[in-house]
This record gives structure tokens, sequence and C-alpha cells, in this order.
């Protein structure tokens, strides 16, 4: 379990703390919904959710199998709807590094595919999720 506390502070605006580290952070509302647009929305910590988890995870398995994923990199698009509002598709590119095997890289790919985030967001919410091997 881990506590997160927000406090409002005005103008559409959140501070969201992290209590076991303490670590802060804020949204904002977006321009198209009354916000300056200057921090995260909500919606997009959910976008960047689920990228983070999908490289973390992907991590934490090539970890236990002696494999680096030092310069994999991720980009998340994520596109709403207006009527309701809400999160309709999270178009995710994940950059790996070269030199994974055939059978690490399906194995990394489906671990991330069935993150924790992606395994949570609702079915209406669709997850398309792309693999390259990272040029730079």
């Amino acid at each position: 379990m881990v506590k997160i506390s927000a406090q409002y502070l005005g103008e559409k605006r959140v501070q969201l703390t992290h209590a076991p580290s303490g670590r802060e952070l804020q949204t904002d509302a977006p321009r198209d919904n009354n916000g300056r647009g200057e921090s995260f929305s909500p919606t997009d910590l959910v976008a960047a959710g689920l990228a983070s988890c999908a490289l973390t995870v992907m991590a934490i398995a090539a970890e236990k199998e002696g494999l680096s994923l030092e310069g994999a990199s991720a980009e998340v698009i994520k596109h709403m709807t207006s009527q309701p509002r809400r999160i309709s598709q999270l178009d995710l590119r994940i950059r790996l590094p070269h030199g994974l095997s055939v059978s690490d890289r399906q194995r990394l790919e489906n671990i991330a595919r069935t993150c924790p985030v992606a395994e949570s967001l609702p079915a209406h919410v669709e997850v398309k999720m792309h693999f390259d091997d990272n040029i730079s």
C-alpha cells in the first residue's frame, strides 16, 4: 500500500505528495479544459505511468536474466475523447537496445504488454505498443 496525498492549490492545479519518499509534483488542467497546460494533467500521468511501468517491468526482468536495458526509451501519445472526456487510446513506442536475442526481446515485449498499468486500464482504453531497436 502506498499513500499519495493531493492538495488543491487553486487555478486547477493540484500538488501531489508521495508519502514514502516525500517527492512532490504538480498537475495542471490542460489548455483545452480551461487550464494553463503548464504541467502534466491527470490523464497525462496515466499515459506517463504506462510508459514508465513498461520500461520498469522490462528492466526488472532483464536484470534477473543478466541483460542490460541501458539506452531503452519510450514515447507515449495520448488520445482523448470529448464525450465523455476520457482517454480513448494510448500509443506507446518502446525502443530497445541493440543486441537482444529474438527470444529475449519477445519475452521482454510480453512483459511490457502485461505491466501492472496496462493491466489496470479499462477495456475502453485501447493500448497499442510498438517496439523498435534503439538507433541512437
